[in-house]
């Protein structure tokens, strides 16, 4: 009996190891694109037309964050992930839980902490060892997608905290006037890209001047954002 807990023990490990080194990998940013592309392109359309149950959509966000553990061999970098998604985990189980507590503004300060990090890392691993490939541009486009979903969250975080921050042709849910929604997220994620992209539609626009900073933060790094990556790519090219 002793031998066979020491075997599945070991087994446990090697399978965290094997997801560990996978994350670390190169090749784990095409796993993650196919998880960003249907997080900020399909998965608004779906809870649009709603066709697809808000646990799912809660289920999709931790995913994204306990990704995020794996994607540093630092062992500070991993216990900060660790904790920021055990927090995620705890809010949205309460959330979902019969119990009569709600702690949604704390569930999006702390996505939007996880995000950020998230970025971080992410960008860490782009540049490392001054290798340029497929995978690495790949990464790049992770991390302005990753830019995208941190502006959805930081205004839902300004519509929670104010009562007000985008407006438009294409209003927030009447439900989210008097509580914040997970289908709101379809609206957030479109202004955001809107804002990153420096398209700037004018259907929807920011009602106070913490939601125009963010907006014009998000045009700031749409520009600046892939002048540093190509420069950087560049650099790491010739350093090699």
């Amino acid at each position: 009996m002793e031998n066979q807990n020491v075997s599945k023990g070991l087994r446990v490990r090697r399978l965290i190891r094997h997801f560990s080194n996978y994350w670390l990998n190169d090749a784990s940013f095409l796993a993650l694109l196919l998880i960003l592309i249907f997080t900020v392109f399909i998965l608004p359309v779906l809870i649009e037309y709603g066709h697809v149950n808000m646990l799912f959509v809660n289920l999709v966000f931790i995913f994204l964050f306990f990704t995020g553990i794996w994607s540093s061999d630092n062992r500070f970098l991993i216990f900060l992930t660790t904790i920021l998604f055990l927090c995620q985990l705890a809010l949205r189980i309460l959330r979902f839980s019969d119990l009569p507590y709600e702690f949604y503004l704390l569930e999006r300060i702390f996505g939007v902490i996880n995000m950020s990090v998230f970025i971080f890392l992410n960008f860490r691993l782009l540049f490392r060892d001054f290798e340029i490939n497929l995978y690495r541009v790949i990464g790049a486009i992770n991390v302005y997608l990753l830019f995208a979903i941190l502006g959805a969250f930081g205004f839902e975080v300004i519509q929670i905290v104010i009562g007000s921050s985008i407006e438009g042709v294409d209003p927030l849910s009447q439900e989210s006037k008097l509580k914040i929604v997970d289908s709101d997220f379809s609206t957030y994620i479109y202004f955001s890209l809107v804002s990153l992209t420096t398209v700037g539609y004018g259907d929807i626009v920011p009602v106070n001047i913490l939601s125009k900073m963010l907006s014009v933060f998000l045009s700031t790094i749409g520009i600046l954002y892939p002048a540093v990556v190509i420069a950087k790519l560049v650099g790491s090219s010739t350093q090699r």
